[in-house]
């Protein structure tokens, strides 16, 4: 049997994390994306810096990191019945394709949604692709009339 585990990412794993993300970034046809190491190097700066807002979560077998899934913490508005209000949204959920079809993506953001209940999180929101919507669905997340979004341009 495999040795898989479910956590937050250790520092010292940031690197790792940004190899994911970097090969989620090609597998997804991105172009012109740099040098690896430029962008590992400010990817990891940036989850230091970000360390309070950005939770990390990774899927490890044995030594190896081989998932993430991240979690933004927004504060909200506060009202008279609920002072410190947030809400999350998950992002950059990955798995190396040799550990796909196997459950370890529906455990990784199951326990996404552990680390949002302990930090009394209202809610948690996905931006999916629409192959990956059944995926989210059996973690419990639903399709809400109300949640709209607007995309910014530049100008």
């Amino acid at each position: 049997m495999e040795n898989i585990g479910i956590r937050p990412a250790r520092p010292a794993e940031l690197e790792a994390v940004a190899g994911l993300r970097w090969e989620w970034l090609v597998e997804n046809g991105s172009e012109d994306l740099g040098e690896p190491d430029d962008f590992v190097r400010h990817f990891v700066a940036w989850a230091e810096e970000n360390a309070r807002t950005h939770h990390c979560t990774v899927v490890v077998r044995d030594d190896r990191v081989i998932g993430m899934a991240w979690l933004a913490v927004v504060q909200r508005v506060p009202t008279p019945r609920a002072p410190r209000r947030a809400s999350g949204d998950l992002q950059c959920v990955y798995v190396v394709p040799e550990a796909r079809d196997g459950g370890l993506g529906g455990r990784l953001v199951r326990a996404v949604l552990d680390v949002a209940r302990e930090l009394g999180l209202e809610r948690v929101t996905v931006h999916s692709s629409s192959r990956a919507v059944p995926a989210y669905a059996r973690s419990g997340f639903e399709e809400s009339p109300r949640l709209l979004h607007a995309r910014i341009t530049r100008a």
